[in-house]
């Protein structure tokens, strides 16, 4: 019986108190269907395989264990057939499969990024890898800081010439400058990787004066990292 009991203990612990790191609201606000993309950190749990369907204003709500970390991020211009391969126009993964199962996007991609309980939950919107769609991370019932995170601004509007990707006549995506020339001191690498030598770029400025609260290159830190304690977090798409 007492062996039972304990049994019992380690289910209820690791089902209902594992499981109580976060819950991810995943909202689409877009005009057209997109493909959620998800990789976990290193020693943390897949969620929803990688990668799930969000049709305009659906939300879906996700579990996320203690201690979790990853990113999400939106992929657009996707057809999958029966099988799940296929093809997305931005945030590809996995070489063209609807769950990514631990595949990170191809970039561009804007990304929502993610530590849980360590000890505080760390937050961010990334442009590092550049953009695709306008993402917004809104915490709810947590304490501390607390503060949304958001980028709002459509960058492919605006997107500088040489970092512009295209499909059919139309700007989908802007590169981050590391992407389009591959040089050290857009990439923070080499010489150039540290704060203090790696400096914003005319293009990463770009993108700063577009989403001031996002990540627009490696080391900018102080402005786009945010935290909170014990929240729940709703993800906006476009």
């Amino acid at each position: 019986m007492a062996l039972l009991n304990l049994s019992l203990l380690f289910f209820f612990f690791f089902y209902f108190i594992g499981a109580d790191g976060a819950v991810f609201t995943l909202q689409n606000r877009c005009n057209s269907t997109i493909w959620l993309g998800i990789q976990a950190g290193a020693g943390t749990p897949q969620l929803m395989n990688g990668g799930l369907e969000l049709n305009p204003g659906q939300p879906i709500n996700v579990n996320a264990p203690t201690g979790w970390s990853g990113r999400f991020w939106g992929r657009t211009g996707c057809f999958f057939d029966q099988s799940g391969k296929g093809y997305c126009a931005t945030g590809n993964c996995g070489g063209g499969v609807a769950e990514c199962a631990g595949a990170g996007g191809e970039p561009p991609a804007t990304l929502a990024e993610f530590t849980l309980n360590s000890p505080l939950d760390f937050y961010d919107i990334s442009l590092v890898d550049g953009f695709n769609i306008p993402v917004s991370i809104v915490p709810t019932g947590g304490s501390g800081d607390c503060k949304s995170a958001q980028c709002l601004s459509d960058l492919n509007q605006n997107c500088p010439h040489g970092l512009q990707v295209r499909r059919n006549g139309r700007v989908v995506a802007c590169k981050s400058a590391c992407l389009a020339f591959n040089q050290p001191e857009y990439c923070c690498t080499g010489a150039y990787n540290n704060p203090n030598t790696c400096k914003p770029s005319n293009y990463s400025r770009v993108f700063k004066d577009s989403c001031p609260a996002a990540y627009s290159y490696a080391y900018d830190d102080s402005s786009s990292i945010f935290t909170c304690k014990g929240a729940n977090y709703l993800i906006t798409f476009c």
